[in-house]
């Protein structure tokens, strides 16, 4: 799901920030919409098997370090060295991660949740499921907050951060102001309710009658993708008054991936039902076996390493196939270059993964 979702950003997030054709357009918004839960879903699976802690605080990190931060530390070196200045980036790492490697936010993000796991823990064993439902209901009435402040505002405002990468400024609600963004849900709002939401399909989520679950699972991710969609395609038509191609300001890109935030309620609608139908798979056969296991084991270093050979690949399959409806396959060209890089992508970098992992005592600190 995020190599699909890699593999749409650059007909919409390319150099010049533009939007070629309307095609690219509406296969973008299909392909991030139904892929926008991906990073909740890490989050989840990440809490289903940390939360409760199995061990003591001290190996607890011991194992993070080992696994998520030092790959993180070498790969942003590398990304350091690829694009951009590399003396420039090596001087921003201690600051942030390297800009060029957008996707390395993600791991910044996982470590500050790791910080909370322990203290989380002990609670999380001993939470009573009404308890943990209640958590979770507040954690859901979160996500309606981003359309309340579109509702009571008279519009988005851009301005730009302290790091040169724009930021939307926020309708103060409920205890913000502009001396103050720490607001009454600030902390039980974003990646937390995620990890609660982990906690709750380990320890308490029923698995039912199939036919009624999967009916209740698909309406809820039915909902959420159409939310999604026609949000993202309102920003898009909005910004594209004059018609297609659509260029503008790197603050384009702030307006167009709105809907895809995490805090947002068709990512949580879509997330919920996709957890519920992942539950129902049953899988122990020779492709789990030979296949789905093995890129699981080299998942994390496949995250770290793709965006190199992707990038490469995607470029290529535009210059092989053409752009959007002057393109080989007509309308239907974006979608099939986008599957490709994906499928090419995720290919080549389990392989060098695999190869990586192999490697005797350093393999798995490069890939986790």
């Amino acid at each position: 799901m995020v190599l699909l979702e890699h593999s749409a950003e650059p007909y919409v997030f390319n150099e010049d920030v533009q939007i070629l054709t309307e095609s690219d357009a509406w296969w973008v918004g299909i392909f991030y919409s139904m892929m926008a839960p991906c990073v909740a879903l890490f989050v989840v699976a990440s809490s289903y098997l940390q939360i409760p802690l199995h061990y003591s605080t001290g190996e607890f990190f011991k194992h993070r370090i080992a696994r998520v931060f030092v790959p993180l530390v070498i790969w942003s070196l590398i990304y350091a060295f690829i694009w951009g200045n590399p003396m420039e980036n090596l001087g921003n790492l201690l600051l942030n991660f390297n800009y060029e490697a957008g996707h390395l936010w993600f791991v910044y993000m996982l470590l500050g949740l790791y910080l909370l796991m322990p203290i989380l823990s002990p609670w999380a064993e001993r939470v009573s499921k009404r308890e943990l439902q209640f958590y979770l209901l507040v954690c859901f009435a979160t996500t309606l907050i981003p359309i309340v402040r579109i509702l009571v505002s008279d519009g988005d405002m851009v301005v730009w951060g302290p790091s040169g990468v724009p930021n939307t400024t926020e309708y103060p609600l409920w205890g913000v102001a502009s001396w103050n963004r720490y607001g009454l849900f600030y902390y039980i709002s974003g990646f937390v309710g995620y990890v609660l939401l982990g906690l709750y399909m380990r320890r308490f989520a029923g698995y039912g009658t199939r036919a009624k679950v999967a009916t209740l699972a698909l309406l809820c991710w039915i909902l959420g993708f159409t939310i999604c969609l026609i949000w993202v395609m309102a920003i898009v038509y909005g910004l594209a008054s004059n018609g297609f191609p659509v260029n503008g300001p790197t603050e384009m890109i702030v307006l167009i991936e709105k809907p895809f935030l995490h805090d947002e309620i068709c990512v949580y609608l879509m997330t919920v039902g996709l957890l519920f139908l992942f539950r129902m798979i049953r899988a122990d056969g020779w492709f789990y076996q030979r296949v789905i296991l093995q890129i699981s084991k080299v998942g994390y270093g496949i995250f770290l390493s793709h965006m190199i050979i992707l990038s490469i690949l995607s470029e290529w399959f535009r210059d092989a196939l053409g752009i959007g409806t002057d393109g080989l396959l007509g309308v239907f060209t974006t979608p099939l270059q986008i599957i490709l890089t994906a499928m090419f992508s995720l290919t080549i970098s389990t392989i060098v993964c695999i190869l990586i992992q192999r490697i005797p005592k350093y393999g798995k600190w490069i890939v986790g």
